[in-house]
């Protein structure tokens, strides 16, 4: 019996789920920015623009899918000293086509006046004020899930937070484990360690790979802040409602280069991963019982196995090619996939 974590069936779709276009600050246009990724193999694209949702569903077609959404931002300050000061950004996805109001809106803040007539928003609703605070970033959160969202908190090194404020944060879906824009910038933005945090504080969510492309670099340059991480996800068909999905399914993984082509569990709850080349492979848990693979005599590791137990609570892998590039599976809880652990819940009833 094999319980599989990503999908045995279906397709792999490459996917940037956070970038910029001229609609905000960057410098290609949303059907440039489609030409860019279809031409390397992406799938998926989303166009987050600052504070502005506009949905480019004429750039969508059989082969390449445009997702709706934009980034919300909280700002220490308000930008008085941008440099110095904290800031917390979430992408909000749309998880159906048809939803183009704009959520958390304010009828004087926070948007440009000039481009104020390109979104669309509830006129029943109150103007959303901000403060950087867990409480109202945490309803904001609240708000967007509600309205159909799918929340992903971005780019904590960026974003100079802190461990005692951003382990506050709930009801988001996943986070960023790797954001290129703030790599390539100079920020440690492998966000590793910060996903652990979360999962020990018992937040349930999933971790993504993004570009937060704004492309105003030389493309032939090590600044160029496209294709450096993505999310691959698993899905039926490349359709918005397949997509969406599998996002809130967690059947995706993020990467900055290696794939991962297969993960599921045996009935004796061994852990089974099938992936591209790679020099290492890595099974966090927790607790202070993490496993590692390596490719050995010249060999690349491309099939391994790790034993889990009832009490490791939740466990992750990663696997590094050798060129120290990563790719990082969601979390996956013990209480939801062991054997060992939903066989006897189930007798139980519970």
């Amino acid at each position: 019996m094999k319980r599989f974590l990503l999908p045995e069936n279906g397709r792999f779709y490459k996917a940037n789920l956070h970038s910029h276009s001229t609609v905000s600050d960057g410098t290609l246009t949303p059907a440039e920015m489609k030409a860019l990724y279809k031409a390397r193999g992406y799938s998926v694209l989303a166009c987050t623009d600052h504070e502005l949702m506009v949905p480019h569903h004429d750039l969508t077609d059989p082969d390449f899918l445009m997702l709706t959404g934009f980034e919300l931002g909280f700002d220490e300050g308000w930008r008085s000293d941008f440099l110095s000061a904290k800031v917390c950004d979430l992408c909000l996805l749309a998880l159906d086509p048809e939803n183009d109001i704009q959520p958390c809106y304010h009828r004087t803040k926070y948007i440009d006046p000039k481009k104020r007539a390109w979104v669309k928003f509830d006129e029943n609703e109150p103007d959303f004020e901000r403060e950087y605070n867990a409480d109202c970033i945490n309803e904001a959160i609240r708000i967007c899930r509600e309205k159909g969202f799918f929340v992903t908190w971005n780019h904590p090194h960026w974003s100079l937070e802190r461990w005692e404020q951003y382990t506050r944060y709930t009801g988001m879906h996943a986070m960023e484990i790797c954001n290129t824009s703030s790599y390539v910038d100079g920020y440690d933005e492998y966000n590793g360690p910060i996903y652990d945090e979360q999962l020990r504080k018992g937040k349930r969510i999933f971790v993504i790979g993004t570009d937060d492309n704004h492309n105003r670099r030389d493309p032939n340059s090590r600044m160029w802040d496209s294709f450096g991480a993505f999310t691959v996800i698993r899905a039926p068909a490349l359709t918005y409602k397949d997509i969406a999905n599998a996002l809130l399914s967690g059947h995706f993984y993020a990467s900055q280069g290696p794939e991962i082509r297969s993960l599921w569990l045996d009935e004796n709850d061994v852990l089974h991963v099938s992936c591209s080349p790679a020099d290492k492979l890595v099974c966090t848990v927790n607790r202070r019982r993490c496993m590692s693979r390596y490719g050995e005599n010249g060999q690349p590791a491309t099939e391994v196995t790790f034993e889990l137990l009832p009490a490791d609570e939740w466990f992750r892998i990663t696997v590094i090619d050798e060129h120290g590039l990563k790719a990082d599976t969601n979390a996956y809880w013990v209480d939801e996939t062991l054997f060992a652990v939903t066989e006897k819940e189930s007798i139980r009833g519970i």
